[in-house]
């Protein structure tokens, strides 16, 4: 998870990776048209899920949609301590937990946008944070929550999981057009049809069994890389306030907030912790 590469959000260039991402897009639009996608065991989850692209396909995917995703909050935040704070956070969550034994390769972003409170993760472990969300976070657990739950969206494949069901809707995309996709021409046959994937990544919503899911598997992430998991709680209140304020936090728009939700994260946590939190974990 090395960082600071001017190179981490490039297209590919070259005409044998452009059609090897057209392949991956033709093939994916055909088993999901004709056949649909088989159950694939995962075991972050422990449930099959029906999803179409291997966890490659995921991880192009989110490269190809994270420039998109930084332009539109005003680019990366310039601020190098915060980055590199974030990205300290980011590595004990994932090293230390179970999340770092999945084939994901994670990176994290604070982005430059003050107004929006908002947290995503692209599928293939692109995750962004908005410097409103990191300034309305009050300790190193809160941020470690954020991240948690984005992590668990991740390896829970809850973002190709949406995208599978949009695909099917929507039928075949056109595959020679694909097939002659220039990522460096806008006005290039088959840059609609990977625009609409892109596009898809970017604006993802999250039902809210994913988010009970990520939640559960976010308070596990932290207790395994030494959080304080009630630190998400403490997210939960802080922008639950921020809602009550004049302009309502962005994340509960992309984030639904079912009515039980801290109930359940407290559920979550005392199923980690049956005998309660023990101390010393970072809060």
């Amino acid at each position: 998870m090395t960082r600071r590469s001017s190179r981490r959000f490039s297209i590919p260039r070259s005409p044998k990776r452009r059609l090897g991402l057209a392949l991956v897009v033709v093939l994916f639009a055909i088993a999901s048209y004709y056949f649909g996608p088989r159950p694939k065991f995962n075991p972050m989850t422990e449930e099959a899920q029906r999803v179409s692209m291997t966890v490659e396909q995921e991880m192009a995917l989110g490269l190809q949609a994270a420039p998109q995703m930084a332009q539109r909050h005003g680019g990366l935040h310039p601020d190098q301590q915060a980055q590199a704070a974030l990205d300290r956070i980011g590595e004990r969550l994932v090293f230390q937990s179970e999340a770092g034994r999945t084939p994901y390769r994670f990176e994290f972003h604070v982005l430059a946008d003050s107004r929006t409170v908002n947290a995503f993760a692209l599928p293939g472990g692109q995750i962004f944070m908005t410097g409103a969300m990191a300034a309305r976070l009050r300790t190193e657990g809160e941020l470690a929550g954020v991240l948690a739950h984005q992590i668990g969206h991740v390896v829970g494949r809850h973002a190709v999981g949406q995208m599978d069901k949009a695909q099917r809707t929507e039928g075949l995309a056109d595959a020679d057009a694909i097939a002659a996709f220039d990522p460096e021409d806008p006005t290039s046959a088959g840059y609609s049809q990977i625009a609409a994937l892109i596009g898809l990544a970017v604006d993802m919503k999250y039902g809210r069994d994913d988010e009970r899911q990520a939640d559960a598997l976010g308070v596990r992430f932290m207790a395994e890389a030494g959080y304080d998991p009630r630190a998400l709680i403490g997210v939960m209140e802080a922008l639950e306030a921020a809602a009550r304020g004049t302009r309502r936090p962005e994340f509960f728009s992309t984030h639904p907030n079912p009515d039980r939700r801290l109930e359940q994260i407290q559920q979550a946590i005392e199923e980690v912790f049956p005998d309660g939190v023990p101390e010393g974990l970072v809060k």
